[in-house]
């Protein structure tokens, strides 16, 4: 069976960052029937997280996410946007995982804010961190202002995509299912020109 492991950053309860993860989460699920979703909750390991950047240990609570992480077959990573960048904690739990963990990983980013102003963290900030983390990032982020939970049909379109993109990618099919999301690996292209 396939899995993903969600890592969400929001910090109320309820969090406008859980329900956008959880969007995403469920457009894969459309797309790809038979997958497992595992959601971890940075908030409720907070302390567990600065305890081990201060100290290079994890707790046992610490670890099951991190291990979460690593064995997941893709992962959905969703953080709130605060000082025009992704939150501390959503960044002090990437870097307490080792430095290999997200090798070849299929990544679907999000990321919520306020206003439409603060979108291009996708870009300028959560594909660069995880370039570096050697993950792969599907095509399509998906970013929600406030505005859009009022009127969420953009937003569900926009996450379907991703959705698709994702399962596309963790799927035996990948290069089958690819065109109906847009997104068309790499090597696919390289041998359409051979």
């Amino acid at each position: 069976m396939t899995t993903i492991a969600v890592v969400t950053a929001g910090l109320s309860q309820p969090s406008s960052t859980r329900l956008l993860a959880d969007k995403l989460a469920a457009a894969v699920s459309t797309a790809l029937p038979d997958v497992e979703i595992e959601v971890i909750e940075l908030r409720d390991l907070a302390i567990d997280v600065t305890k081990n950047m201060l100290t290079g240990f994890p707790s046992p609570a610490l670890r099951a996410a991190i291990d979460t992480v690593t064995a997941a077959d893709g992962l959905i990573a969703v953080t709130p946007v605060f000082t025009a960048s992704y939150s501390g904690l959503f960044k002090s739990f990437f870097d307490v995982l080792d430095q290999k963990a997200l090798d070849g990983k299929p990544v679907l980013i999000g990321a919520t804010g306020g206003t439409e102003r603060h979108s291009l963290v996708l870009d300028f900030a959560l594909r660069p961190l995880f370039a570096y983390l050697r993950a792969e990032p599907v095509a399509t982020a998906v970013y929600a202002a406030s505005s859009d939970w009022a009127s969420p049909g953009d937003l569900d379109t926009r996450a379907s995509r991703a959705g698709r993109e994702l399962a596309a990618r963790l799927s035996s099919e990948g290069t089958d299912a690819a065109p109906d999301s847009g997104f068309v690996p790499f090597e696919q292209l390289l041998r359409a020109g051979e």
